[in-house]
């Protein structure tokens, strides 16, 4: 049985259906990226699940126990960190995860030792005496993030937890968040950076305007969305130091449109790019992108295109957000 148990959840704000019939699972061990644009439910869905707000219909159980009949006994499983969580700032890092520390019922040494441990953990011990108003906004999402850990919860509800961070500090996040999930932690996370989740999503879940379009592996929605076949794009730069450009563009564009699994062939200068996409009911084997790319570049270089550079990328979390959502109303 999932860690999680989302069914038919609802929520409807007078006319308004902020959450609508809204159904996925997720095991512990296993981060699960909750995407969508804003206004499309997430937070609603999330504070639900964190006992914040109280569904108009459908059912949330949190290792069995019902999250919305029975609160008391799922909150101790739950760690909810929000998309805009402050601290105390007359106090220091140390007073204010001890704070909570005892807010959670833990007293004497034991809570001494689990506010030190989840400092080590987060990387906040040299900071322990430094106020939380002197921390930069990393440090400050670390802090928030070791509170929500001080009761060691079984489910970790985050929203938006790398907003405003800089790049170094969404990797330390991300590190952090690995690190969690392979201590059986299940994560739910949400973010407007789908490139960050899709490095550490073991699953998605895309939700708009209310309504959940797809659930689990990104590789999986995109193959089973409608129309979507197994791709990959390649982007490709020619070398033309002393001819036309245009006609080694015009030249490259005959060679690869009558290749094999080529599609969406574009120019930028003196860049190509491409897709490489399967055939309808063709079987994907592990090595059909190798296969293809090697028998492009035979192609290429039989026909003398002058290919300096050639790229793959694997279709990811955007791609698969971008086909699911393609069409809808906003």
């Amino acid at each position: 049985m999932s860690l999680l148990q989302v069914k038919n959840l609802s929520r409807h704000f007078g006319a308004l259906k902020a959450v609508d019939d809204v159904t996925f699972d997720l095991e512990a061990g296993t981060i699960l990226g909750f995407i969508g644009p804003n206004g499309a439910g997430k937070s609603t869905t999330m504070r639900i699940l964190a006992t914040l707000d109280v569904p108009t219909g459908g059912e949330v159980l949190l290792d069995g126990r019902s999250v919305v009949e029975r609160p008391d006994q799922a909150r101790p499983l739950i760690g909810y960190m929000p998309d805009r969580y402050g601290t105390y700032d007359d106090m220091t890092v140390f007073e204010f995860l001890d704070f909570f520390a005892r807010a959670y019922g833990q007293q004497g040494r034991a809570r001494v030792e689990r506010v030190d441990s989840v400092m080590d953990f987060t990387g906040l011990l040299p900071l322990k005496d430094k106020l939380t108003s002197e921390l930069s906004k990393g440090m400050k999402q670390r802090v928030a993030l070791g509170r929500t850990l001080l009761h060691d919860p079984k489910l970790l509800i985050l929203d938006e937890p790398a907003d405003g961070l800089d790049p170094r500090a969404r990797i330390e996040l991300r590190e952090l968040l690995r690190a969690l999930a392979a201590q059986g932690k299940a994560v739910l996370i949400s973010s407007h950076i789908l490139t960050e989740l899709s490095e550490i999503c073991d699953s998605c879940a895309i939700i708009e305007q209310g309504r959940l379009l797809a659930t689990g592996p990104v590789a999986e929605i995109l193959h089973r969305s409608a129309g979507a076949a197994p791709s990959t794009e390649v982007q490709l730069r020619l070398f033309v130091p002393n001819g036309s450009l245009a006609e080694a563009l015009s030249h490259a564009e005959r060679v690869l449109l009558v290749q094999p699994q080529v599609k969406n062939v574009s120019f930028a200068q003196d860049v190509i790019r491409l897709r490489l996409e399967l055939e309808a009911g063709a079987e994907a084997k592990p090595q059909w992108v190798d296969e293809a790319c090697a028998r492009l570049i035979a192609a290429l270089v039989r026909e003398g295109v002058p290919v300096c550079s050639f790229q793959t990328r694997q279709l990811d979390l955007e791609d698969a957000f971008l086909h699911v959502t393609k069409g809808r109303v906003q």
